[in-house]
């Protein structure tokens, strides 16, 4: 029953999202406001693409845009999985780590294509462009990578009817974060996202652990007026003015100005600034020197958690359970 339920739920969402004015949120993590403004007011709403295939227990196919080339290829869906798969976590990992990746990319793909289409800007339902949707790299596809998929195949996460938000990051450090403070994810916190402490220490080398960044002062100052608007003038002090339940910095105070911490961190270049459990921030003559932990915004599946389960003799499904709290695991489709 319950999979039927969830397979006449998922047909419907599918019919939804070919509807004209069908609406479209807006995304979890705003990227710098002034940006953001000038898409919204230049550029045109296009069209929602095609469904993706219908059917009970039927393989969906999926337009992806080929980031690369400029062009839409058509694939199945667990084709497509693979190259996600492979991109996002090293192939190389437990085959249990792999294909809880394998679950919540599939979740996160279809719950991406239920809310507005995918990728409406390109006309397709998902991109290989990491910063419009999810890594992909065909070329890192392996045999691990492929079983992983194909012993999860059609396997996704739902709560109250609805695809899971299929958030996940590299590393948590000590735990997982909230989806407001992680990610400054407009409106309630989905109720599946909570609080976990991570395993990632067990198995994560000693040197990725924690992490060390400097800045010039001058670029502390232009990112925030970046963000804000606001000039906050010479930078004489800069402190952590808000804590998240987590522990995670979520406003950091530059001078007087108050400057949201996930957006500090995509400014200053999220490759550097690793996360925003920052331990400590000081001014060191003319740079601002930052120490922390973690890798990513801290939301959902932590990898090298997943990694860490898995070696514990966790399944596929109890390593995605561990992270998204009491939501069920269907198959879509065989």
């Amino acid at each position: 029953m319950a999979k039927s339920r969830y397979m006449l739920i998922f047909l419907l969402i599918l019919l939804l999202v070919t509807l004209p004015g069908c609406p479209r949120r807006r995304p979890e993590l705003a990227p710098e406001p002034k940006l953001r403004q000038s898409r919204e007011r230049l550029t045109p709403v296009p069209e929602i693409p095609a469904p993706i295939k219908r059917g009970a227990n039927q393989e969906p196919e999926l337009r992806v845009y080929v980031a690369e080339t400029g062009t839409i290829r058509t694939m199945k869906f667990e084709e497509y999985l693979m190259g996600v798969v492979a991109a996002e976590m090293d192939p190389a990992w437990p085959q249990e780590a792999l294909a809880a990746q394998a679950i919540v990319a599939r979740s996160f793909t279809l719950q991406k294509i239920a809310e507005n289409g995918g990728v409406p800007a390109r006309n397709a339902h998902a991109s290989t462009d990491i910063k419009e949707f999810q890594a992909y790299d065909v070329g890192r596809v392996n045999g691990n990578v492929r079983e992983a998929v194909e012993r999860t195949r059609g396997e996704v996460a739902v709560y109250g009817g609805e695809f899971i938000r299929g958030w996940f990051h590299a590393y948590a450090g000590p735990r997982t974060a909230l989806a407001r403070e992680g990610l400054e994810f407009r409106g309630p916190n989905p109720p599946y996202i909570k609080i976990v402490d991570s395993p990632a220490g067990e198995v994560i080398p000693e040197e990725e652990r924690e992490w060390q960044a400097a800045f010039s002062l001058a670029r502390i100052r232009n990112a925030a007026r970046q963000i804000t608007g606001r000039d906050p003038g010479p930078v004489k002090r800069v402190e952590v003015a808000r804590f998240g339940p987590s522990g995670r910095v979520t406003v950091v105070r530059i001078n007087d100005l108050d400057v949201s911490a996930p957006q500090l961190r995509l400014a200053l270049d999220s490759t550097v600034m690793r996360s925003t459990f920052v331990n400590s921030l000081r001014i060191e003559g003319n740079r601002l020197v930052m120490r922390g932990s973690g890798y990513g915004h801290g939301v959902g599946m932590c990898q090298w958690g997943a990694r860490a389960l898995a070696e514990q003799g966790y399944s596929p499904e109890d390593i995605v359970r561990y992270y998204y709290s009491n939501i069920a695991i269907v198959k879509m489709w065989e």
